[in-house]
C-alpha cells in the first residue's frame, strides 16, 4: 500500500448519497476556488450534481470534515465518463490531493473512455494520467481550456 506524505481521507459517494450538508460544502469549495479565487462568475450550478450516475470524491484532512479538494465523475449518455470541477483549497495545495482524486476517479473509470476539459495551464499535469488534447484551445468562462480525452 502506497503512504502519502500528506496523509487525507477519501470520501467517494453516488450523488443521492450525499448528505446536504456534505453536497453544501463541495459546492462551496468550488464556488471559493473557481467563483471567487479565479474570479470567474459562471454558472457553477449547472444541474449534474444530482444526476443519477453522478459521482462526487473528495478528501478529507486535519481531522475535519470539510473537503480539502474534490472532483465529480459524471457518466455520459454515451457511456464515456468525464472528469469534472477538480479543485483544491488554497491552504491544501502542493499535496498531491488532486492527484489522488484523479486515481481513484480513473479507478472507477476503468478502461472507458473519459473526457475532460482541462484548464490549459494543468494540462501536462492530466497528460500524465494518459490524457491527450483533443482539438485546439478554447477559452469557457474567460479561461484558456484543453478538451483532452483517455482511451484506454
Amino acid at each position: 500500500m502506497r503512504s502519502h506524505p500528506y496523509p487525507a481521507t477519501l470520501r467517494r459517494k453516488w450523488s443521492a448519497d450525499l448528505t446536504s450538508a456534505q453536497l453544501y460544502a463541495l459546492l462551496k469549495l468550488r464556488g471559493e476556488v473557481f467563483v471567487v479565487e479565479q474570479s470567474c462568475p459562471y454558472p457553477e450550478l449547472d444541474g449534474r450534481d444530482l444526476e443519477p450516475d453522478t459521482r462526487h470524491f473528495w478528501l478529507e484532512s486535519d481531522g475535519s470534515p470539510e473537503p480539502r479538494a474534490c472532483l465529480r465523475l459524471l457518466e455520459e449518455p454515451d457511456g464515456t465518463f468525464r472528469i469534472g470541477r477538480v479543485c483544491t483549497a488554497r491552504a491544501a495545495r502542493g499535496r498531491g490531493y488532486s492527484r489522488r482524486l484523479v486515481e481513484a476517479a480513473l479507478v472507477e473509470v476503468g478502461r472507458r473512455v473519459c473526457v475532460l476539459d482541462a484548464q490549459t495551464y494543468v494540462a501536462d499535469f492530466y497528460a500524465s494520467f494518459g490524457f491527450m488534447p483533443v482539438g485546439a484551445e478554447f477559452i469557457e468562462d474567460g479561461i484558456p481550456h484543453l478538451r483532452m480525452r483517455r482511451s484506454r
